[in-house]
């Protein structure tokens, strides 16, 4: 069976060369050519050897995501279905920030996996099942095609569309290398952020690893009841041993952490929840993002009111918890993960 040539890791690609008998400059040439240009077939690659290019071409095809739809916000947010070789289809959402009504800045959100395994009950994505992980070509193409579209260089990257990233740990980590090299995208490190549902083993190694990406839990509750009921798959792991891996991770890294908080009313967002995430961000370095819910066919969960939302900012800050209320973007274009795509 062919591989395809963006399914290797840069160290891959280095052994592929030597095993073709080419000088070791070639390899970085190669790599240029795929995440520095980002060329779409082996013709573009001109400083390339014709006998190199049609071996790599015979045995490595060179495969590319193609957009089939494509959706504009009001608020500027791009929303894509991307397609790859074999039919899997992902979602995809570019964000621009804005300065004096021009877009300045770009962030992309990006999906890990085909579908999802993790089945949260409030998210689209979940719904639909899992398809299979992706490659890391898969995920620089994504990042690629959505600031093409835009016309705009991309300033930070989250790894949070479908899927989960430590479930799919060595593309994504590899991926995310990627983007950050000075030979392809070149966005800091500290700009890309991983958003992983709690997977022990994956903050584990990401501790470990010599990168400062950000990382970004997605909790949406400290009581571990609704927690449970919320992303049942999750509910193996404690939140008491979720906290102890962060509180880990922080003592090797010294890196602040993220919680990402989707408030549902009358079900995490009541005093007891309140109380409850107050506990558990007790002793860490953390950050709380509240997410507004976006309204789904078919989900039973509405979004807690403004006032409550107001509230919690107020209670968090007010114990020294750095608390946002992050912007619902994309609402009006299907913008829950998975949901332009289920309607496709």
């Amino acid at each position: 069976m062919k591989t395809d040539i963006k399914s290797f890791t840069r160290s891959e690609i280095d052994e592929l060369i030597a095993e073709c008998k080419q000088p070791s400059f070639r390899a970085r040439q190669l790599f240029q050519w795929l995440y520095g240009h980002h060329a779409r077939s082996y013709s573009e690659m001109t400083n390339l050897p014709a006998s190199l290019r049609t071996d790599l071409e015979r045995g490595h095809p060179l495969l590319t995501g193609t957009i089939i739809n494509r959706q504009i916000s009001s608020d500027g947010t791009r929303k894509y279905v991307i397609e790859f070789h074999d039919g899997a289809r992902v979602e995809t959402v570019a964000m621009p920030s804005m300065h004096e009504e021009s877009p300045d800045r770009l962030s992309v959100c990006l999906s890990t996996q085909a579908g999802c395994p993790i089945g949260c009950s409030f998210c689209a994505t979940g719904k639909e099942g899992f398809t299979r992980n992706l490659s890391v070509g898969e995920m620089i193409d994504q990042i690629v095609l959505a600031q093409s579209d835009m016309d705009m260089k991309t300033s930070s990257v989250v790894a949070m569309g479908q899927g989960e990233p430590f479930l799919n740990y060595e593309n994504t980590i590899e991926a995310l290398r990627i983007a950050n090299s000075p030979d392809s995208l070149n966005i800091g490190a500290r700009h890309i952020t991983i958003s992983t549902c709690g997977i022990i083993q994956g903050i584990q190694r990401l501790s470990d690893e010599p990168e400062q990406f950000t990382l970004a839990i997605s909790l949406h509750s400290a009581q571990q009841a609704v927690r449970d009921a919320l992303m049942p798959s999750l509910a193996h792991i404690p939140l008491r041993q979720l906290k102890r891996s962060l509180l880990d991770y922080r003592e090797k890294t010294n890196r602040r952490v993220s919680f990402e908080y989707l408030m549902i009313k009358d079900l995490n967002d009541t005093d007891e929840a309140l109380k409850a995430l107050l506990s558990f961000c007790k002793g860490m370095l953390c950050h709380v993002n509240l997410l507004p819910l976006n309204k789904t066919a078919g989900n039973p969960f509405q979004p807690s009111a403004a006032a409550t939302m107001k509230h919690w900012v107020s209670a968090l800050s007010q114990h020294g918890i750095e608390t946002t209320v992050r912007n619902s973007r994309g609402s009006d274009i299907a913008g829950a993960c998975g949901q332009l795509k289920n309607s496709l």
